[in-house]
């Protein structure tokens, strides 16, 4: 899977954010390098929510910190709103960073302990404005109020006074508070439970109507990522395989790899028979020494001689539905006539 190619990537002119070629590597001495994302490309329109899925250590964190240049990437571009991130000088992209926020996967250790919460709030208006403080307060006060958090009771207290999702909502209230327009959700409901990821999220669809944010959201959790995503990208060992509308990539998975991550995913079914027919096959490659050509190619059951020697690129095989296959899982008719 893993390709290159950017047939996925829409109008520059009709996407809020766009990444071309994107790569983040880390240096480990003596010349080794590891390769967290390798060369990927990705667009956002505005409005809509981006879901990156794939195993852990696959980039997508990596990928999502990199859009707000935390950290910068080794090399590729990111455009928002027209605006070159990665060309901005260190006060220039401060002063971008307040349009991009994010919300970080631990709820809890994301907040200053020693902090009250209406001061961790409103640290980001301390900074940025209105300096008023009457205008702060007022302003903390509307936003935990759109979390469903109590500013009455809640301003005066400590984070460890609150559970993981009200501290997650002080989180989202915290990255709100700026009126930004994208919000980066590191696998923000992970660590909460079921019934509680279930209020976030249902919150995060709401506010993202009421504010108009966009939204890159992450998620091991397949079936969070269908509900609440417009369009899906599926990341592997640094690289993009596929790339499709919500509904379409669930119903239609084109690549081995997300066959194999849907096939994972159990299906909330007592009754439900168990599928033994698919086995993963190999071992996890290092990011420090990734297979030639596909890298997905080690555990995939379909592997060729051409997989080993030729990356596969992003090509169409429907409407807004592309992947980075040699061989993809449909038909040979559906592909005729498609142009890569």
């Amino acid at each position: 899977m893993a390709g290159g190619g950017k047939a996925h990537l829409r109008d520059p002119e009709t996407v809020l954010m766009r990444a071309e070629d994107l790569v983040v590597e880390f240096p480990l001495g003596r010349g080794r390098v590891v390769k967290a994302v390798s060369g990927i490309s990705l667009d956002v329109k505005q409005g809509e929510t981006l879901g990156l899925v794939g195993e852990s250590g696959c980039g997508k964190s990596t990928t999502a910190k990199s859009l707000i240049q935390l950290p910068p990437p080794t090399s590729g571009t990111i455009s928002y709103s027209g605006i070159e991130l990665t060309s901005l000088d260190d006060e220039a992209l401060r002063t971008a960073r307040t349009d991009l926020q994010m919300i970080f996967q631990d709820p809890i250790s994301s907040l200053n302990p020693r902090r009250r919460i209406g001061d961790v709030v409103a640290e980001p208006l301390r900074v940025w404005g209105p300096h008023d403080r009457g205008e702060q307060t007022l302003l903390v006060n509307e936003m935990l109020e759109a979390v469903g958090i109590d500013p009455a009771v809640a301003l005066d207290k400590r984070p460890h006074e609150f559970s993981g999702g009200q501290c997650q909502r002080i989180s989202i209230a915290r990255a709100l508070v700026l009126n930004p327009q994208v919000i980066i959700c590191d696998e923000p409901v992970s660590a909460l439970d079921v019934s509680v990821q279930a209020q976030i999220l249902n919150m995060l669809e709401d506010l993202k109507s009421a504010y108009g944010l966009t939204l890159v959201f992450i998620a091991h959790d397949l079936a969070v990522v269908k509900n609440i995503s417009d369009r899906v990208a599926v990341m592997y060992l640094g690289k993009l395989c596929e790339v499709s509308e919500s509904n379409e990539l669930y119903e239609n998975p084109a690549h081995p790899y997300t066959e194999l991550l849907f096939g994972s995913s159990p299906l909330p079914d007592p009754t439900a028979k168990l599928d033994i027919t698919m086995v993963e096959e190999g071992d996890i490659p290092s990011p420090i020494d990734p297979p030639s050509g596909c890298r997905f190619r080690t555990r995939c059951e379909y592997a060729t001689e051409r997989c080993a020697e030729e990356e596969p690129i992003m090509r169409k095989i429907s409407k807004d539905h592309f992947v980075a296959c040699h061989h993809p899982l449909v038909p040979v008719s559906e592909m005729a006539g498609v142009s890569a």
